[in-house]
């Protein structure tokens, strides 16, 4: 019998299509290894079902969670076990003995969200919370940025379950011996006892020495602890199936303080002195990462920090905020730290935001300071704290030796330092440059006494490399604690032991043929990819996936990924969907087709909403990739119906004023009988949105409204109708044009109707979006040559001008004149003298942004608005789940309600009867009247209410 069919017939749930397969190629690291088949075990049981079959088929097996594992630990030949789809539940809290016992595939946040009603928290925090199982930060011996105050996840551990690779299971205690050992955990602790001196004198000597096996723990004055010992042991040993945890008090009150340095050798020189004062976090950032901030995201996205090239992050905290906020004050007033400035943030937003900041390192730092893509590798290397600064005055000097660049960041107060390099991995002397920068950083940490790794764990990113750091008895040791629980290298093979060379599976080792050269059509790409360098290749590899698409950060105002939200399948994140692309480059495991099948069905259920685009840390733009996809796939060819009816519903739209009586008839008609609806590529449980019967352009012409030219009013306001606004919601079109003359601008229109191309450009009809977006340019520069503001209604027809148009017309002037001239309602009135917004106090705002306002403008401005004009706000995150065409076509339907049901309707449910629902796209409030028959209004409309009732 096959492994997979051993595995079906055992109950457990297998894949081995090449969708899974790519989608689990890779993890965050640089390696890629092609699995087998992925198991989804719900239980312990199922869990050692799958590995005695695999192991009786001699198949190894690799266990993963959220697969962020920078170092190769997620990634692995044969059997792949997903552990975070299922086997994920908090089984106990404790509160009197302060312990949790979980399941592996429990995330972080969903054990901090569960022990928090007790005043609780797990200690160890690192910036992959969101989203990292604590099945893996056993695996890598996580530390956090608290680990200061908390330690790393060994010094929370007190009980794991599981089975060793022989397949005898273990119940292991720490700090008392069970009544009933396994033989295993017997020839750990005797091996530990024959060695005892050399143990002593080599591990354990400083608190990041997380490379190898942490032999120090079999020590007899450490209670020769093997649950321990597992930690960290990289998934080699065995396989957990619960763990036993500790809990801390979570203190009552925090505060940051930032220090400024001249540099990162500062920086890090004077984190030894931070701990007198006792800090539960130092962070260090260098400038190089703040810049990538900046750049990417706006001057405005990064807050005031003291002057510097490079910052320590300090936190101290506890339950009396006086004495939080006096000690904050002498860590900022400390002139032995040698800081060049200082700052204690006493704002929590800002302190929030400072944290994300740092949070989002790995991904920040997926591009160098010289622009070209960065990856880890050398990722988290660690010596002890005192020799830092010297450390990083080397690391910087090799890193240039070798003509890199990088912007590092890390636990400084652990001596832990985090770096991600533009190795040239599409060079052909790739493995060549990659191996030489490797082996000499190897020897750099050996000679201060430091660890490989620091809290990621070796892998197959450094475990060649230990020869650098241990002598030949100490990986003789980890050679026989190998043999003792996996005798047969079943478990993760290639790591730690016997390990696979550090050029071996790299995810990108060389130029790929482009795949557009390999289809009927011209291998011209249609978007330009410009922060790319023109190559979709690049732009695909931009995910490093740190996987923070799988997370739920829609609490903070998020987006991205809906559709994994409302799944959670790895294929329908947007790391998942980067895999199967990057395997479509490669040619491999999909085949190097713009119409491979793989390909379709991981981008099927992406709405395009560019979430990923502001909140992926690389900066994914999978809504472009899924339109160059689908533009490259039907060149040539017939479509499917919704392109042609959904996709071109603009000019559809145009024709019906042609004759609307007929036309408002025959949608009436269609909306009444489902068979229409599918005719038309449309599901038949989605309502046919009214067409007004006056039309905005047809208010426009009897109030007064004129085409714009030059000089034919004083402080014109162009304002920019998009086709929905003009065809079913004119009387937004009218409130916009109320709020304008409120504001002292006389608006004018475009001299003709002109469209953005929006949906064109969803279904990936991008020679038609082109043509159209070329007449727009050609009918709005003028006005923004002028100087005139181009004020956009609809947020995804807003966002065309100012991101799409660019990428779809990079090379042309008044391309970018119009992009630029281009603002939202918002944006327009915060920078507009005199103008005051009417009094919104006492009024309660539950406010759905569109997911394009979100990821291109940033929300932020339409919410100081709407504060400052003292209303109360409720900010929904996530996405409505219509997204334009998406949640319309048929096979979308119910990701479409889930993913409403993720945010928007339960906001809307718990909604007052005096609350008002804001949303400014199309989209989002026909989801609300569709799933909730609930009318929301656009901000427009908010403010011309309310400044009509001014006395």
């Amino acid at each position: 019998m096959s492994l997979l069919a051993a595995l079906r017939s055992a109950g457990l749930e297998v894949r081995d299509d090449s969708t899974t397969r790519a989608a689990y190629s890779s993890d965050a690291s640089l390696y890629r290894v092609p699995p087998t088949a992925v198991a989804f075990p719900r239980s312990a049981q199922e869990l050692a079902t799958a590995y005695a079959v695999a192991r009786d088929a001699g198949v190894p097996l690799t266990a993963r969670g959220a697969g962020t594992s920078v170092a190769g630990n997620a990634v692995g030949p044969g059997l792949v076990l997903d552990l975070s789809r299922h086997f994920n539940r908090v089984l106990e809290i404790d509160p009197d003995a302060r312990t949790a016992r979980v399941e592996p595939g429990v995330v972080q946040d969903q054990l901090q969200r569960a022990a928090a009603p007790h005043g609780l928290r797990f200690g160890p925090d690192p910036s992959t919370s969101t989203r990292c199982t604590i099945g893996g930060m056993i695996g890598n011996n996580a530390c956090g940025s608290r680990s200061l105050g908390y330690g790393r996840t060994a010094d929370n551990v007190l009980a794991l379950r599981g089975f060793f690779g022989t397949g005898g299971e273990f119940a292991v205690t720490s700090g008392s011996a069970d009544p009933v050992e396994s033989a295993e955990a017997t020839a750990l602790r005797t091996l530990g006892a024959d060695h005892l001196a050399h143990i002593r004198t080599q591990f354990g000597r400083f608190g990041r020495q997380v490379s190898g096996y942490s032999m120090e723990h079999l020590l007899p004055e450490r209670g020769a602890d093997v649950a321990r010992f597992l930690v960290g042991s990289e998934g080699t040993l065995g396989v957990v199936t619960e763990a036993t945890v500790r809990l801390v008090p979570d203190p009552k009150h925090r505060r940051m303080i930032a220090l400024g340095f001249a540099d990162i050798v500062a920086a890090g020189a004077a984190s030894p002195a931070v701990l007198a004062h006792d800090p539960t976090a130092c962070e260090g950032l260098d400038a190089r990462l703040i810049d990538v901030v900046r750049s990417r995201r706006g001057p405005g996205a990064v807050p005031d920090l003291p002057r510097g090239g490079a910052w320590l992050f300090v936190e101290v905290s506890g339950d009396d905020a006086a004495e939080v906020d006096a000690r904050a004050a002498a860590v900022a007033a400390d002139s032995s730290l040698g800081a060049v400035d200082s700052r204690v943030v006493m704002s929590a937003a800002e302190t929030a935001e400072l944290w994300r900041i740092r949070a989002d390192g790995a991904g920040l730092a997926g591009r160098s300071p010289a622009g070209e893509p960065a990856w880890p590798g050398w990722e988290d290397a660690a010596v002890p704290p005192d020799q830092l600064g010297a450390y990083l005055r080397d690391f910087d000097e090799l890193v240039a030796s070798h003509g890199l660049t990088s912007a590092p960041f890390g636990h400084f107060g652990d001596g832990c330092m985090h770096v991600r390099l533009d190795l040239p991995l599409q060079r052909p002397d790739a493995k060549q440059v990659l191996r030489s920068f490797m082996t000499d950083a190897a020897k750099l940490v050996g000679r201060y006494g430091g660890s490989l790794s620091g809290e990621h764990g070796d892998g197959r990113a450094r475990s060649e490399l230990l020869p650098h750091m241990y002598d030949a008895r100490s990986l003789a040791l980890f050679a026989e604690a190998k043999r003792i629980c996996d005798p047969e290298n079943l478990l993760s093979p290639g790591v730690l032991v016997d390990p696979a060379p550090i050029d071996a599976d790299l995810r990108f080792p060389a130029p790929a043929v482009p795949v557009a050269r390999r289809t009927r059509r011209s291998s011209r790409l249609a978007l330009a990819w410009a922060a790319d360098g023109g190559d979709f290749g690049q732009s695909v590899h931009r995910c490093t996936g740190v996987g923070k698409c799988r997370a739920d950060n829609t609490g903070s105002g998020g987006v991205m990924c809906p559709s994994y939200l409302a799944t959670k399948e790895e294929k329908n994140s947007t790391r998942g969907r980067a895999r199967v692309l990057q395997e479509m480059i490669n040619g491999s495991v999909v085949q190097a087709d713009w119409r491979a099948p793989e390909v379709h069905e991981a981008l099927d259920l992406c709405l395009s909403c560019k979430g990923c685009l502001s909140d992926c840390p690389t900066g994914v733009d999978m809504a472009s990739m899924k339109s160059e996809v689908l533009h490259q796939a039907y060149a040539g060819r017939r479509r499917p119906i919704s392109h042609y009816t959904l996709g071109r519903l603009p000019q559809w739209l145009r024709l019906t004023r042609r004759a609307p009586r007929i036309s408002r008839l025959a949608m009436r008609f269609g909306d009444r009988f489902g068979f229409t609806k599918r005719l038309g590529g449309v599901d038949p449980r989605r309502s046919i949105p009214v067409i007004a019967p006056t039309s905005f352009a047809q208010w426009a012409a009897s109030h007064d409204l004129v085409p714009y030219a030059p000089g034919v009013t004083d402080r014109p306001a162009l304002l920019w109708v998009d086709t929905f606004t003009d065809e079913f919601t004119p009387e937004i079109g009218a409130a916009m044009v109320s709020v304008l003359r409120d504001a002292g601008y006389r608006p004018v229109l475009p001299p003709r109707t002109v469209c953005c191309g929006l949906t064109l450009i969803s279904t990936g009809q991008l020679d038609a979006a082109k043509s159209t977006l070329q007449a727009l340019v050609s009918t709005l520069a003028p006005a923004a040559d002028d100087g005139v503001p181009i004020v956009g209604v609809e947020p995804s027809c807003t966002a065309v001008l100012r991101h799409d148009l660019l990428e779809l017309l990079p090379d042309d002037p008044a391309a970018r004149a119009v992009a630029g001239a281009t603002v939202t309602l918002a944006e327009l009135l915060s920078r507009t003298d005199g103008w005051r917004a009417p009094d919104l106090a006492g009024v309660r705002i539950i406010a759905q942004p569109h997911c394009h306002h979100h990821a291109v403008m940033n929300w932020s401005a339409d919410e100081k608005l709407l504060l400052d004009a003292g209303a109360e706000v409720t900010r929904v995150g996530g996405c409505c789940g219509l997204a334009g065409n998406f949640g319309v076509e048929q096979g979308h339907y119910e990701v479409s309600v889930a993913v409403a049901e993720t945010n928007l309707l339960p906001a809307v449910r718990e909604a007052g009867p005096d609350d008002v629902i804001l949303a400014d796209g199309f989209s989002c409030r026909t989801q609300l009247q569709d799933l909730a028959g609930t009318s929301a209004i656009h901000l427009a409309q908010l403010l011309a209410h309310a400044g009509a009732a001014r006395p």
